[in-house]
């Protein structure tokens, strides 16, 4: 399979294009839910709150992590997940911007 072609594209577009990839997963869904309603978490409590294991909840933590939506840090032997307040405002931008946007009255 090749590489998805960039090209042709806004830097906003394929930025936009990557969040929404990563927050498409009901259980990262799930998650950015949970740390906004707490406003923190200890990475192991999240597994009295989703049907997952714990490995499988640090993969959709990275996820997240890599698109700068939570960011963590040690204590101790645990590692604290918050939500990134800067770069949840930047994609709330985004979104806003693409969701602000009415359609044509004309469609097919």
């Amino acid at each position: 399979m090749g590489l998805t072609k960039t090209e042709g594209y806004t830097q906003a577009q394929i930025e936009l294009a990557t969040v929404a990839k990563v927050l498409g997963h009901p259980a990262r869904v799930a998650i950015v839910q949970h740390l906004l309603e707490i406003n923190a978490c200890i990475g192991n409590d999240l597994m009295d709150v989703l049907p997952l294991s714990q490995p499988t909840i640090s993969r959709h933590l990275s996820e997240l992590k890599k698109v700068g939506i939570i960011k963590g840090t040690i204590e101790g032997s645990s590692m604290n997940y918050c939500i990134n307040a800067h770069r949840w405002r930047e994609i709330r931008q985004m979104l806003g911007g693409l969701l602000g946007m009415e359609p044509g009255e004309q469609c097919c």
